[in-house]
């Protein structure tokens, strides 16, 4: 068994409030777990209106699954023209780790 998970540090655009930013922020999770079946939640920057942390995970049995789903909600957030991507963390874990 493997889990893969992904981090995503996020700048939101013209955002002025944290309802605001819920409003941006909530469709994307909701998709992501929709689309790809995966685990995602806000993790970090609560408290700013202007950034938000995105974590996901996925668990499979096989790595290439993992890889291809990791690849797709990465360009699935990275193409949300609300959001700018300032960096992505990808980490795998397997059975020996």
């Amino acid at each position: 068994m493997y889990v893969g998970t992904l981090s995503f540090d996020l700048l939101l655009g013209d955002v002025r409030s944290l309802k605001e930013k819920r409003s941006v922020v909530r469709p994307i999770v909701a998709e992501l777990q929709r689309k790809y079946a995966v685990s995602a939640a806000e993790v970090e920057h609560l408290d700013l209106h202007r950034r938000a942390g995105i974590g996901l995970a996925v668990v499979a049995g096989e790595v290439g699954h993992i890889t291809d789903v990791l690849d797709q909600c990465e360009r699935l957030v990275a193409g949300r023209p609300e959001v700018e991507l300032l960096s992505v963390r990808r980490r795998l874990h397997g059975d020996d780790d």
